[in-house]
C-alpha cells in the first residue's frame, strides 16, 4: 500500500511542506491517546472539488475536544477556511481529509497541566478504504468487545480508544476476512472497526444505537436521510448477532469505507449487495458528487 503523501499540511495555523510536520517523541497523545480526530472527503463534482458534509465533521471535532477536556486554540470557522485552502493548495480533485487535535510536547504525567494543545489537518489522495469489496466484504465477529460508553467516551472520536479497532482489524485480517464488527459488552450489535453497520429486513433498514459503543457516524446519518427521502424506514435499536445472519441486506457505512455491502459474517452467506444496498449506494454516490440538488447543501466548494 502507497503511503499517504501530498505536498503540504496545516500544522498549528501554518502551511509546512509535508516531510517537515513533526511533533516531538514526548508528545503527550503519543504515550496517553490525548487526542480526537475527524476523516472527512472531498469529491470531484462538475464545479471543481467539494468536501462533503464539512461542517458537520467540524462540529463533530469541536464535541469530541469538548468531551475529552481540550480546548480548541482555532476556531471551528478557522478549521473551515483552513481544510479548503490546503485541499487547493495540494492540488486534489479529490481527497481524504485528516484532523486532528492532541496534546503536544509538556508534562509526561498521566495528568496534562498546561501541556500545549497542538491541531493538524492533513489532506491526501486514498481510494477505496477495503479495497475492492464491490461484491460484499467478509466480516467475521471479534474475539473483542467494543468500548464501552462508561469506560470511555465513545460518543468522542477519540484517539486511544482506537486501539480497540487495531485490535480487531488485526484479528480479522489473520483470519482471513476483510472487516470484524464488534459486540457490545452486553453482547449487542455494536460498529466495526471503522464503520457503522446496517441490516435490511423485510425492506426496512435497522442500526445500533450509540448506547451500544457505536459512534454517531456522519456517513451513517446520511445513509437515514437517504433512505428517508427513498421510502425506506430506518430503525436504531438494539441487534444481536443472530439478527445480521438472518438479513436480507447488509452493509456498512463511513467516511474513509463510504458504502460497502457485506457478502458473508461469519461464513454465513447473506448474498452480496443486494438491491436496497444499491439503491443506498447510487443515491450516496450521487450526492457527494453534486449529481443530486436535494443534497447540494452537504457539499463545500474548494476555490482555487
Amino acid at each position: 500500500m502507497a503511503l499517504p503523501e501530498a505536498e503540504s499540511i496545516w500544522m498549528d495555523g501554518a502551511v509546512v511542506p509535508w516531510h517537515e510536520a513533526r511533533v516531538h517523541v514526548l508528545t503527550h497523545a503519543l504515550h496517553y491517546g490525548t487526542g480526537v480526530l475527524e476523516g472527512t472527503r472531498a469529491y470531484a463534482t462538475d464545479a471543481g472539488p467539494a468536501v462533503f458534509r464539512l461542517d458537520d465533521h467540524l462540529a463533530r471535532l469541536a464535541r469530541s475536544a469538548h468531551i475529552i477536556g481540550l480546548p480548541l486554540p482555532h476556531s471551528v470557522e478557522q478549521l473551515r477556511a483552513a481544510t479548503l485552502d490546503l485541499v487547493a493548495a495540494n492540488g486534489h480533485s479529490s481527497c481524504y481529509i485528516r484532523h486532528l487535535v492532541f496534546l503536544g510536547y509538556g508534562s509526561m504525567g498521566i495528568n496534562p497541566g498546561t501541556t500545549p494543545v497542538q491541531v493538524s489537518i492533513a489532506t491526501w489522495e486514498w481510494g477505496a478504504y477495503l479495497g475492492d469489496a464491490s461484491q460484499g466484504a467478509r466480516l467475521m465477529t471479534s474475539s473483542w468487545r467494543r468500548n464501552d460508553p462508561n469506560v470511555v467516551p465513545t460518543a468522542a472520536k477519540a484517539t486511544g480508544p482506537y486501539l480497540n479497532s487495531v485490535l480487531a482489524k488485526a484479528e480479522a485480517l489473520r483470519a482471513g476476512y476483510d472487516e470484524a464488527v464488534l459486540l457490545s459488552a452486553t453482547g449487542y450489535l455494536s460498529e466495526c472497526t471503522g464503520e457503522n453497520i446496517f441490516l435490511v429486513r423485510d425492506g426496512q433498514l435497522f442500526t445500533p444505537p450509540s448506547s451500544a459503543g457505536a459512534l454517531e457516524g456522519i456517513t451513517q446519518d446520511t445513509v437515514r436521510r437517504l433512505a428517508d427521502d427513498l421510502g425506506l424506514p430506518v430503525h436504531t435499536t438494539n441487534l444481536l448477532r443472530s439478527d445480521l445472519y438472518t438479513a436480507d441486506e447488509v452493509f456498512m457505512s463511513g467516511t474513509a469505507a463510504e458504502i460497502v455491502p457485506v457478502r458473508s459474517v461469519d461464513d454465513r452467506e447473506i448474498g452480496g449487495p443486494g438491491p436496497i444496498t444499491e439503491k443506498i449506494r447510487d443515491a450516496f454516490t450521487a450526492a457527494v458528487h453534486g449529481r443530486d440538488d436535494r443534497y447540494r447543501d452537504w457539499l463545500t466548494p474548494v476555490h482555487r
